[in-house]
C-alpha cells in the first residue's frame, strides 16, 4: 500500500517534519509518496529521512513542486528499549 501526503504550499520546516511523522506511524517497509513545493523540501526531507533511518527510494521534480518516494525504516532500537524499560 502507498500512502500519499500532499504538503504543497507548507513552507520549512514543516513538510520534513510531518513527512517524519507520517513515516513513524507506518509500518516498516511501508510506503510513502510526499509531494512539496518549498524548495528546501529537497535537502531537508533526505536529511531527516537519512536521520531517522527511513529510505529515499527517488525524487522527482515536477514543474511545480517535488515528489519523493520513501520507505519506512525500522523502529529506533535505542528508542524501543527506553519506553520497555
Amino acid at each position: 500500500m502507498n500512502e500519499t501526503l500532499d504538503l504543497r504550499g507548507l513552507k520549512c520546516p514543516m513538510p520534513a517534519l510531518l513527512a517524519r511523522k507520517a513515516l513513524a506511524r507506518l509500518a516498516p517497509g511501508a510506503l510513502l509518496t510526499v509531494l512539496a513545493d518549498d524548495p528546501l523540501a529537497v535537502v531537508d526531507i533526505p536529511h531527516m529521512c537519512n536521520r531517522e533511518g527511513h529510505a529515499v527510494n527517488g525524487v522527482t521534480r515536477r514543474e511545480d513542486h517535488s515528489e519523493f518516494r520513501l520507505t519506512a525504516g525500522p523502529a529506533d532500537a535505542h528508542s524501543e528499549a527506553q519506553s520497555s524499560a
